[in-house]
C-alpha cells in the first residue's frame, strides 16, 4: 500500500518493466500521433505554452513536444522510468515522482495530458475522480485537458492474448489474462516477464501483474462533469492510426477525452 491506503499495481508493474519498456514499446511512433492529437487540440485553442505529461514514463513523448516549443513537466509513479527519462532528456525537462491519485499542483498549464492509458490504472470512480481533480487544478485559466482510455475492443483482444517481442538481447512476453467477451467496466488483468536472450542482455524480469479498468464513456463524461470539467470532444483511435468520431468502442482501441475547466 502507498499514501492513504492506495494501492500500489501500477507502480510496483512500472518498476518491473522499466529496464526494457522502451524495447516493448519500440514501435510507438509519437511524431505520427501528436501529429493527430496536437491539431485537435489547437481547433479549441490550444497555443505553445506549458504542458504537464502525467504518466510520462520512460520519456518517449517528451522530444516531439519540445520540438514544438512546448515547456514541460512530467511525473510519473515509478522511479525507475523517471530514470530512463533523465537519461534520455536530461535538465530539458522537470521530472516529479507523483501517484496521480494524490496529484500536486505542479503549476498553471496550457495543456495537461495523460497519454498511453495511465486512467485506467484507476480501479474505480472514486480514484477516478480523485485523478480528475488533480488534472484540473493543474490547468491555467482556458487551459486544455486531453486523456485516452482503453476500450472494450482493447480488453477483449491486448488483454486476452499473449504477445512476444524479441529485441536488443531480450525475449519480452505480455500475457492477458482477460476474456475475448469481457464485459463493461470490467477489471483486467495481464502479466509482463522479460527473458536475456543472453548473459550479456541481464538478468531476467519475473512476471508482473498489470492491472486496469475499462471505464464506459458514460462514466467519464460523469467523472470529468463531478470534476468541475467540461468534455469537449470524444474520439475513437483505431488499427489505422486516425482518430474517428462518433467513438465506437467494438471498433476502436481507445477513447480520446477533451476537456477544459467549466
Amino acid at each position: 500500500m502507498a499514501g492513504e491506503g492506495h494501492p500500489r499495481w501500477a507502480e510496483i508493474a512500472y518498476e518491473a518493466i522499466a529496464p526494457v519498456y522502451d524495447e516493448f514499446t519500440h514501435a510507438n511512433d509519437y511524431e505520427t500521433w501528436f501529429g493527430l492529437l496536437v491539431p485537435a487540440l489547437e481547433r479549441h485553442g490550444l497555443r505553445h505554452g506549458r504542458l504537464l505529461d502525467i504518466g510520462c514514463g520512460s520519456g518517449k513523448s517528451f522530444p516531439p513536444m519540445l520540438t514544438r516549443g512546448w515547456e514541460i513537466v512530467g511525473c510519473d509513479i515509478s522511479p525507475g522510468m523517471l530514470e530512463r527519462a533523465r537519461a534520455k532528456i536530461g535538465a530539458a525537462v522537470r521530472l516529479e515522482v507523483a501517484d496521480m491519485r494524490e496529484l500536486p499542483v505542479f503549476g498553471e498549464f496550457d495543456l495537461v495530458w495523460a497519454l498511453n492509458d495511465p486512467v485506467n490504472y484507476l480501479l474505480d470512480e472514486e480514484e477516478l475522480a480523485l485523478a480528475l481533480d488533480g488534472m484540473r487544478r493543474n490547468l491555467s485559466p482556458g487551459g486544455l485537458l486531453m486523456f485516452d482510455a482503453n476500450t472494450l475492443r482493447a480488453y477483449r483482444g491486448f488483454f486476452a492474448e499473449e504477445v512476444v517481442v524479441e529485441r536488443d538481447g531480450w525475449r519480452l512476453v505480455w500475457t492477458g489474462h482477460g476474456r475475448p467477451d469481457s464485459a463493461p467496466g470490467t477489471v483486467s488483468e495481464a502479466s509482463f516477464e522479460a527473458q536475456p536472450l543472453d548473459e550479456s542482455s541481464g538478468s531476467a524480469i519475473a512476471p508482473e501483474l498489470h492491472r486496469e479498468r475499462h471505464f464506459p464513456r458514460g462514466q467519464i463524461l460523469a467523472g470529468l462533469e463531478r470534476s468541475g470539467l467540461e468534455c469537449l470532444d470524444v474520439f475513437g483511435y483505431g488499427s489505422d492510426e486516425q482518430m474517428h468520431q462518433p467513438l465506437d468502442e467494438a471498433e476502436h482501441e481507445k477513447a480520446i477525452f477533451i476537456a477544459r475547466a467549466a
